[in-house]
């Protein structure tokens, strides 16, 4: 059998058997360390059969390797993943997103943070590959969500060299390397959608990504709004947060019952945005003194002199706080804080 992935020697012929195949990819730290596809010739093509992109075609320069992402390669890594050939311009456009500096891959790939890729998708697209944007939409079970954010992040790792231990440096890291992908439930949503929000057309699909650090979930059921702001607000202030240190981009998944209550109390996504920033201001006395210089370091040019009593925004504007609707029935919303030095970033699906 002929795989696909590329050896310095070119293709590698290995014996018509899983278990060997799985063992060379362990081998040569090519996999995540779950059992992996083989990208035999014929499962590639298959897979390059899902757009009409050029295979030599190079999509990105992948930090913090620079390796070069052709549509070819892109294709190979989808098949490791389990992907069907209908994800392959989700692929190209995440590669796209990830690969635009205001994302800073560099960073997020090598840090010693948790940081990893968060996948977004909106518009038609979602529906048509049967994505999850409802209950248990960060979690197992959806085919598309799990190899889409799974293939994600074998680019980063084997065309981006980002491998485990070598230049990912992530301390502990996080189950997000594994796969983190959703959608957003536009139709429970009281807003217009995230990519209408950015400026892109309603009937367009569209990829966002996000340095995310990690997850923590808030139960909170209160009806009122400002009263749930609050709380929320409570929930996003850490003092080993990066997002205090850097002025970063933090975001919430909010449940579509959270959602509701602020809408129905007339308040608009700008304005939860507004509210929150100033809610979630933290005096600089609660960073450790080492951290409270490192803060003073990055941010006195965006706020002046800083003692220790100043009030540290989570971002450098409100607007820089993203908000997702998603995930089904419960007073249930997550809170996403973010690398710190890292955007996110939309790129168009091209079908």
């Amino acid at each position: 059998m002929s795989v696909s992935q590329k050896d310095r020697s070119g293709l590698v012929e290995v014996v018509d058997d899983i278990e060997a195949i799985n063992a060379l990819y362990r081998e040569r730290q090519w996999g995540d360390g779950l059992p992996v596809i083989p990208p035999t010739r014929e499962r590639v093509e298959r897979m390059l059969a899902g757009t009409q992109r050029a295979h030599d075609e190079v999509v990105a320069e992948v930090a913090p390797g620079f390796g070069v992402a052709t549509v070819q390669q892109i294709a190979v890594n989808a098949v490791l993943a389990g992907c069907e050939a209908s994800h392959m311009p989700v692929l190209i456009a995440a590669v796209e997103a990830i690969s635009a500096p205001e994302f800073n891959l560099q960073a997020v790939s090598t840090t010693t943070n948790a940081a990893t890729a968060w996948v977004i998708v909106n518009g038609p697209v979602a529906q048509k590959l049967g994505m999850n944007s409802g209950l248990n939409c960060l979690g197992q079970g959806n085919w598309a969500n799990a190899t889409i954010g799974r293939a994600v992040h074998l680019i980063m790792q084997n065309i981006g060299h980002a491998l485990p231990g070598e230049m990912d440096r992530a301390t502990q890291g996080q189950p997000g390397k594994f796969t983190f992908c959703c959608s957003e439930n536009e139709a429970a949503s009281p807003w217009m959608p995230l990519h209408v929000e950015r400026g892109f057309k309603s009937e367009q699909s569209t990829v966002t990504v996000v340095g995310a650090s990690g997850t923590l979930n808030m139960l909170c059921h209160e009806k009122d709004a400002m009263d749930l702001l609050r709380v929320i607000a409570d929930s996003m202030i850490y003092p080993a947060s990066n997002d205090y240190w850097c002025g970063g981009a933090p975001w919430l998944v909010l449940g579509p019952e959270h959602a509701d209550i602020l809408h129905l109390a007339g308040l608009s996504k700008a304005d939860v945005k507004a509210l929150l920033w100033e809610k979630t201001k933290m005096q600089a006395s609660r960073r450790s003194i080492k951290d409270l210089a490192r803060t003073r370091d990055a941010r006195s040019a965006e706020l002046g002199e800083i003692g220790l009593d100043t009030l540290l925004p989570i971002s450098p504007t409100p607007d820089e706080i993203g908000i997702l609707v998603a995930g089904g029935p419960g007073t249930h919303s997550v809170y996403v804080p973010t690398f710190g030095n890292t955007r996110s970033v939309t790129r168009v699906i091209e079908l």
